[in-house]
């Protein structure tokens, strides 16, 4: 899991001279009894460094605890308050600009992070959250993916397939069984335990490692585009 890590030196940041620095931003959640709680940091750290691998970006250690609350019913999540993730988002921006990289991707793995929305609302363009609802919708369309993203919020057929493709170890028996598909009216209010008892939202059944690495992929291709816009 080490490789998840950037190990560049100083010196090899002084000759990259990248002006672009992807962040990853994960949690520390329930994953249902198959994923583990990390899996949404590795997702990010892992879409981070394939992204990192394929252009000419800083890439940062990733952020392992975020805005988890609705699944705060469950052992072992733990959050930090949307005040503190801005707050810490933001001041990795302004490290960023003093040592001369003005431009910060926010490679987001936890749906819950409503407030990162925010954070690249007020940056006025020197920040980006990726992926957006676009290139989840395009990469989910390319794997064929069979649960719609709606459906599939947590620890289903997505999340599932991409550590099935980068790290099947990760993977626990049951997952096969796991399914649990239900609507979510009032989940800021309730929590998600009012909605599913195992803490899985979708079909991780259908997951496979195939699927998994079309996915990555697609985000990987996809980020081309917003890394032209941030280079305008």
């Amino acid at each position: 899991m080490t490789d998840l890590f950037p190990l560049a030196t100083t010196a090899d940041e002084q000759r990259r001279r990248a002006a672009v620095a992807v962040l990853p931003i994960g949690s520390f959640e329930q994953h249902g009894a198959h994923l583990p709680l990390v899996t949404d940091t590795v997702i990010a750290a892992t879409l981070a460094k394939a992204v990192a691998d394929a252009y000419p970006v800083l890439h940062l250690p990733p952020l392992p605890i975020s805005c988890s609350h609705e699944h705060a019913a469950w052992p072992g999540t733990v959050s930090v308050s949307a005040r503190t993730l801005h707050a810490v988002v933001t001041d990795v921006a302004d490290s960023l600009e003093a040592s001369g990289v003005d431009r910060l991707v926010l490679v987001n793995g936890h749906g819950g992070n409503y407030v990162l929305s925010n954070v690249v609302q007020e940056s006025k363009g020197s920040m980006a959250l990726f992926p957006g609802v676009a290139d989840w919708q395009a990469a989910h369309t390319a794997a064929g993916l069979r649960t719609s993203l709606d459906d599939d919020m947590h620890a289903g057929e997505l999340e599932t397939s991409i550590l099935l493709h980068a790290h099947p170890h990760l993977v626990r028996p049951g997952y096969e069984t796991a399914d649990h598909v239900t609507d979510r009216e009032h989940l800021l209010t309730l929590g998600l335990r009012a909605y599913t008892e195992s803490g899985v939202v979708g079909r991780p059944s259908l997951a496979t490692a195939a699927k998994g690495h079309v996915v990555l992929d697609t985000l990987v291709q996809r980020f081309a585009a917003l890394l032209e816009v941030l280079s305008a």
